[in-house]
């Protein structure tokens, strides 16, 4: 079980409040967004604007981290209840150092690289790696990086120590030839790690002589049997399914053998998994 953007679901995500959350439900791994501020520093957030979820506004890259640390991540989350409890508890946008500082070293983190640039944001997080890594903390060992924007993703290649997620054009590219032609598309190598929705709204285009047709689906099932022993044709290839929260889409990833699923609400899931596979005594 792997807690998306801490948690996002529960607590204001990629917050250090969230990562505790997380860690009191027991998830297995911890997904944490990360862009860099205007001078070079590793910060956990996820939207293009501030004032998305804090009481900033304006791009990361654009505020030093002096500026970004003091804002109240938390200021746009509603509880239950439709309150907003952040506003009078304020709960602080982390740097990406402090964050890793809080996850247990027994603990994988994949980071979610957010960041328009990768050739500023690449080399901050390796210089946060290789600093927390000269401090006896083996960081480039446990984290392993994912993007949808695949410069990121090269970007990293750079760093031999670093450990990448395929790309997700290899990764989509397959799943709906999989789903479409019923082929299997180049296989992942031994021990890839890849992540994609088990449910994604799509659409379909077809090209004519004078134009096109679109088909948008909704909530089209990516994945079934034969796309996921296409992707487990080679020995210890990871699938992380994103985007479960229910206990039937559980149950699915489960019975596509995927190695972990991504969800925005620890608290919800881990019941859930403890209820399918519970713990041993």
């Amino acid at each position: 079980m792997i807690a998306h953007r801490a948690g996002t679901a529960d607590f204001p995500e990629n917050t250090v409040r969230a990562i505790d959350g997380a860690l009191t439900h027991k998830v297995d791994m911890m997904w944490l967004s990360v862009q860099v501020s205007r001078d070079g520093v590793p910060v956990l957030y996820r939207p293009a604007d501030l004032a998305t979820l804090t009481d900033g506004a304006g791009k990361v890259a654009d505020h030093d981290v002096a500026e970004l640390t003091a804002l109240n991540a938390g200021y746009q989350f509603k509880d239950a209840s439709g309150a907003y409890p952040y506003r009078t508890h304020p709960t602080p946008l982390p740097t990406l150092e402090e964050a890793l500082r809080r996850v247990p070293l027994r603990m994988g983190v994949l980071l979610d690289m957010k960041s328009a640039d990768a050739q500023v944001l690449a080399p901050a997080i390796a210089k946060t790696l290789d600093a927390l890594q000269g401090q006896g903390r083996p960081e480039w060992q446990r984290v392993r990086f994912y993007s949808t924007e695949k410069p990121n993703l090269d970007a990293m290649v750079s760093y031999p120590q670093a450990r990448l997620f395929e790309d997700r054009d290899a990764t989509r590219t397959r799943l709906v030839t999989s789903r479409l032609v019923g082929e299997c598309l180049n296989p992942p190598q031994a021990a890839a790690w890849a992540a994609f929705e088990l449910r994604r709204d799509v659409t379909v285009s077809e090209k004519f002589t004078l134009g096109e047709g679109l088909s948008p689906v909704k909530r089209a099932l990516m994945w079934d049997q034969d796309a996921a022993a296409c992707f487990h044709t080679r020995p210890q290839v990871r699938t992380v399914l994103i985007g479960i929260e229910t206990k039937d889409d559980y149950a699915t990833a489960w019975g596509l053998d995927a190695h972990a699923v991504l969800t925005d609400s620890p608290q919800r899931m881990m019941k859930i998994k403890n209820e399918a596979h519970p713990p041993p005594r």
